[in-house]
């Protein structure tokens, strides 16, 4: 379904992710991502949820990072995507944490879905991203940089 979702968000070439990346980022001793799946009455998959930890240093304690919430175009006004959300929501409740937080894509027709579950866009933070020739020459430069060590 991860493919699926690269293509509704007309990046499929961009989307690398193999069963056995994904497989080892689940099932790690330390997993470091994690995953809900929703199915029908068939038992059949028609959603997911992929998300991590993040740490807010104001708060104190972990949140919730959505990365990936896809519902199979079928499903989708099943209530498959609010349960998705709703189930991690109760993980924050039940953990501790305070925040769930997402990115959408500005197109996404679900920002209406998010509003109507009390959700806030928030404005005021700008996502950047690293990546490619920029992220291998700042990388170079850590590595061209003299290394100091804790007296």
């Amino acid at each position: 379904m991860v493919h699926e979702l690269a293509d509704y968000e007309r990046a499929p070439e961009q989307c690398h992710l193999t069963v056995e990346q994904l497989t080892t980022a689940l099932f790690a001793p330390a997993p470091a991502l994690y995953g809900h799946v929703a199915v029908d009455r068939a038992d059949e998959p028609i959603g997911f949820a992929l998300w991590f930890l993040n740490f807010s240093t104001w708060e104190g304690v972990h949140g919730i990072y959505l990365e990936d919430l896809y519902v199979r175009p079928a499903a989708r006004g099943t209530g498959a995507g609010r349960l998705l959300l709703a189930t991690l929501a109760a993980v924050c409740v039940e953990r501790g944490y305070r925040r769930l937080d997402w990115s959408m894509i500005n197109w996404n027709p679900a920002a209406g879905f998010y509003a109507a579950i009390g959700a806030t866009p928030l404005d005021e933070w700008v996502p950047y991203r690293l990546t490619g020739e920029a992220l291998h020459g700042l990388a170079a430069a850590a590595t061209a940089a003299p290394r100091r060590t804790a007296d």
